[in-house]
């Protein structure tokens, strides 16, 4: 034993301090987590065994839509000729964002009631993804009482082995025709008939396959960049955040130029669709990293600058001829809201 304590006494001092760092490694202490959308105040961690010392880089100023930790990607986007990130072929891995929310006062007015959670990057996607899924199944069922036609329904009538025409045949029958044009539909009648919620629900409602894909390959691809390199939340906060802004801009739209008329473009159209979100999402990552190539249609190299150029300008003709079955206007104001997230990144605002 005083063998033993002598060795003890006599280990060298860096010898005891690579074996204290090694050990601090093998055990981080734990990540503090927010549980509301928009707190500047996180609860504290507790207490490490060991001191940790000071996180190198610089930290976001206050009020910054970028978490404390995402210094580390700031000066790759502001660094000239940036790797950036591979858009057409996303990383696999599975990120867990243990960032501190922002208190950007924008993303805070859009979904301060959100629960922040522990969900990776890849679950938030899907968590979206499925919503918007979701949704659309409820259109099938609510909105067409003779759902068991389409060749969709019948195939997940036969998966499911009958079951699923009872259930949502009961639960159809026991719901207003008009409930999804009610709730799932942005309009001027919505929101002057005190349905405010309508400016977020219709953000995940889709009546058509194609409408629904589209949106969701731009949801998985580009929102899978974003969250990995951000975090889940911010990904959340940006989806919100691009849906209600674009839901304003149509109907400032509908206010100011659309025809006093009560036909389809009128003041009185309503509009549904993700597209504001998904234009929010896929714009900041045109913005982050505009030399990379997208390939349109899965095979056509395009600069993601040109891209971005292309969706904008569109947008702005549909606006300025008016009537167009895509709103101009609502992708617009997810537009507005990754520039802005842009401009908090670059550190201009």
């Amino acid at each position: 034993m005083a063998a033993l304590q002598g060795r003890r006494l006599l280990l060298p001092l860096p010898l005891s301090l690579l074996a204290r760092q090694a050990l601090r490694r093998a055990v981080p202490p734990p990540i503090p987590r927010c549980r509301f959308l928009g707190s500047s105040s996180p609860p504290a961690a507790p207490a490490s065994p060991f001191p940790s010392p000071p996180a190198p880089g610089p930290r976001s100023p206050p009020g910054s839509l970028l978490p404390t930790s995402a210094a580390a990607v700031v000066p790759a986007a502001r660094g000239a000729g940036s790797p950036g990130l591979e858009i057409s072929a996303p990383q696999r891995g599975r990120t867990t964002s243990g960032w501190p929310l922002p208190s950007s006062a924008l993303l805070h007015a859009a979904a301060p009631w959100a629960l922040w959670t522990s969900a990776t990057a890849d679950d938030m996607v899907g968590a979206l993804m499925g919503a918007n899924l979701s949704v659309f199944m409820l259109w099938r069922v609510l909105a067409h009482p003779r759902f068991i036609t389409d060749p969709h329904m019948v195939w997940l009538d036969m998966y499911f082995g009958g079951r699923l025409h009872t259930l949502l045949t009961s639960a159809s029958s026991n719901v207003d025709p008009m409930f999804m044009r009610k709730h799932f539909m942005i309009s001027l009648d919505n929101f002057t008939s005190g349905r405010l919620h309508t400016m977020l629900t219709s953000s995940f409602s889709h009546m058509n396959l194609k409408h629904l894909f589209n949106n969701m390959v731009g949801l998985y691809f580009f929102g899978s960049s974003i969250a990995r390199t951000f975090g889940p939340g911010f990904l959340f906060q940006l989806y919100v955040t691009g849906a209600l802004t674009g839901s304003v801009f149509y109907l400032a739209e509908k206010i100011f130029l659309a025809p006093r008329k009560e036909v389809f473009g009128g003041w009185k159209t309503p509009c549904l669709g993700a597209s504001a979100a998904v234009n929010a999402i896929v714009l900041l990552e045109i913005f982050l990293h505009p030399t990379k190539l997208l390939y349109l249609h899965l095979f056509i190299p395009v600069p993601a600058a040109l891209v971005g150029v292309g969706l904008i300008g569109a947008d702005l003709w549909r606006v300025k001829k008016g009537g167009s079955r895509v709103s101009g206007s609502s992708h617009l104001g997810g537009a507005l809201v990754a520039a802005v997230a842009f401009a908090e990144i670059k550190g201009w605002i």
